[in-house]
């Protein structure tokens, strides 16, 4: 083998460690960042049950008052006209 197929070679091996070794950094980090992404999207989901259930509840207390005030309004009115009409 001539002296330049060997530089190649050297050249080339080298080349390929260096791609192998930040191959592995970036591996190593994808596995960091997903593992974030799973925590954040846990909290995330926690967060809108937690909003849905406040939801929930402020639309089950608010059914009932706006129809009592509703019927409230509609007997003020009703009152207040056959006042008028004695």
């Amino acid at each position: 083998m001539s002296s330049a197929a060997e530089i190649l070679v050297i050249i080339v091996s080298v080349v390929l460690a260096v791609f192998l070794l930040v191959g592995i950094v970036l591996a190593v980090y994808l596995i960091r960042l997903s593992a974030e992404i799973r925590k954040i999207a846990k909290s995330a989901q926690e967060t809108v049950d937690t909003v849905g259930e406040a939801v929930q509840g402020f639309v089950r207390m608010t059914s009932p008052v706006f129809i009592a005030r509703s019927v409230s309004q509609f007997l003020k009115k009703f009152q207040h006209k056959s006042r008028k009409g004695e």
